[in-house]
């Protein structure tokens, strides 16, 4: 097998994992969302420090937080994952899973947004198009239930400008995650303490759950991170959406929740979006491998 399949497998393998972790957080909703947050955030850091140490980069966490700025940046992507962490438990445990997995239909089309606002990045027509349809279904779903659909849009939102955030850090995926959550380990172990254990107190079973969300965070952001590495990006692109999907199928189908006929509308457009910046970002990586190829030619014919 060929590192690109390799990298295919890890991808799917890391999605499957995240559009299932409904099921595992569902199976926690008599332990309120703020504990399992605490001790995700706990574990996670467990995890990544043991993760570090094996590799020996245990060094290169006190670097990342040497310096003011990559301090303050660090921070700020603390408090965003945070916050997408929490909303995403909130929004499983309280029967909200269908507008959760809509907010991470979104986030891929709000990041290409924001990349036009903070770096200055161009979007093509295929992209505006995209982020047009999805501002449409979120416009609709609005109309539809009376109210400003807020767990897709705080969502997308907060995982929109931790992408922001991380596009500035010159740190691999597992150093940041695992300074993110060290900052964060203050609040999650006072508010642990402040609980007499939180979750810990509904036995062994719930103990040994919200210990496994640090493996269950950890696990599949290494295999991404692997593939990222070995996959092209128009390819990672697609295949991200495998996760939303699985979440979407887990809400209606595992966990029945209502879906109604503005959720129908609104994900069809989101859907459409999808398979118009897909088919964008599939051409674009074509283009880009025939300027290379054409590129290697004429270098190869200069010498």
């Amino acid at each position: 097998m060929g590192e690109a399949q390799k990298g295919v497998l890890a991808l799917c393998a890391s999605c499957t994992v995240w559009g299932h972790s409904g099921i595992y957080y569902k199976a926690l909703s008599h332990v309120p969302p703020e504990q399992v947050l605490s001790h995700r955030a706990l574990w996670s850091f467990v995890f990544f420090a043991i993760v570090l140490l094996f590799q020996g980069r245990i060094s290169a966490l006190g670097a990342a937080l040497s310096t003011r700025r990559s301090a303050l940046l660090l921070a700020f992507a603390s408090a965003m994952i945070s916050l997408n962490w929490f909303i995403f438990i909130s929004a499983v445990q309280l029967g909200y899973a269908t507008e959760a997995s809509l907010g991470y239909y979104v986030f891929p089309l709000l990041s290409v947004l924001l990349g036009r606002l903070a770096f200055g990045e161009r979007l093509t027509r295929a992209q505006g198009v995209a982020v047009f349809l999805a501002g449409l279904a979120v416009a609709v779903l609005s109309f539809g239930l009376g109210a400003a659909p807020w767990i897709p849009l705080a969502l997308s939102f907060s995982f929109a400008l931790y992408g922001v955030v991380k596009k500035q850090l010159p740190l691999g995926p597992v150093v940041s995650v695992t300074a993110e959550v060290a900052l964060l380990l203050p609040v999650a172990l006072a508010i642990i303490w402040m609980t007499g254990g939180a979750g810990f107190l509904g036995g062994p079973g719930d103990a040994a759950m919200l210990m496994f969300s640090g493996i269950l965070t950890g696990l599949p952001l290494i295999l991404f991170a692997y593939a990222a590495r070995r996959v092209r990006l128009g390819t990672v692109g697609v295949l991200q959406y495998l996760n939303p999907t699985l979440q979407f199928l887990v809400a209606v189908l595992v966990f029945a929740e209502p879906f109604t006929p503005w959720h129908g509308t609104a994900f069809a457009l989101i859907w459409s979006a999808v398979a118009v910046f897909s088919f964008s970002a599939l051409r674009q990586e074509r283009a880009s491998r025939r300027a290379a190829m054409a590129a290697t030619g004429v270098s190869a014919q200069i010498r």
